[in-house]
């Protein structure tokens, strides 16, 4: 499945953030997601939309795309690009505030820190 939406329209403002080589490695393709620019402690870092999925969608996908579904309220959802790259941390600067559809600043992010949640604690 390939959104039609533009890179540019799919985050609320694409340029904060990048997507670059990781060194966490979770994902297969090794991207992550890194700051644009420096954040404050609750700052929105990511605005994301999420593709809600009907069971003929999501068995229409590939094994990578997958990869990129997750289940919130009982409903399948594809993340898109940026945020699909967000990696996994014990120790995350962010946190997923799943019914606004962010990722908020735990604390001050600089300009070219990877962008991390603790998807364990995200999950609805």
């Amino acid at each position: 499945m390939s959104s039609k939406m533009p890179r540019e329209m799919r985050n609320g403002n694409i340029s904060d953030v990048v997507i670059g080589k990781s060194k966490i490695g979770q994902f297969k393709n090794g991207k992550g997601v890194f700051a644009n620019r420096d954040f404050k402690k609750g700052d929105v870092v990511i605005q994301y939309h999420l593709t809600p999925l009907t069971e003929e969608e999501w068995s229409g996908l590939s094994e990578g795309e997958k990869e990129f579904v997750h289940i919130h309220w009982g409903q399948r959802y594809l993340y898109l690009e940026p945020e699909r790259y967000v990696n996994h941390s014990d120790e995350p600067n962010t946190y997923q505030e799943l019914t606004k559809k962010q990722d908020i600043a735990l604390r001050d992010i600089n300009k070219g820190e990877e962008i991390t949640t603790n998807a364990a604690k995200d999950e609805v």
